[in-house]
């Protein structure tokens, strides 16, 4: 038993790296999930960007030398809770009815 027991172990060790250069997760057969996950994370990264450019422009119109008094007074009454009266004003949420318990997020 003695000189097979190399050539088991060895195999045995072929075998497990062979599996997991297969189906591994960087293996042969899991390339699509990477492409797949690849995919989503440039969407993300793409959505990242454009908030980031809003962002900027934003802060761009809020510094002194260029003060945009349209957003200044935008981001004022958002801030404040402040509405002009010649504004009208849409409730997106509708009020929490008398002994139902109000979801949390």
């Amino acid at each position: 038993m003695k000189p097979y027991l190399p050539s088991v172990i060895l195999l045995s060790l072929i075998v497990y790296l062979g599996v997991q250069a297969l189906t591994g997760q960087r293996g042969l057969l899991s390339g699509h999930e990477r492409d797949a996950l690849l995919l989503r994370r440039e969407a993300q990264l793409a959505s990242i960007l454009e908030q980031r450019r809003d962002l900027e422009v934003r802060v761009r119109y809020l510094r002194t030398d260029s003060l945009s008094r349209d957003l200044l007074e935008e981001r004022a009454r958002a801030v404040l809770g402040f509405s002009d009266p010649r504004d009208y004003v849409i409730r997106l949420s509708a009020p929490a009815v008398r002994g139902e318990a109000t979801p949390r997020v």
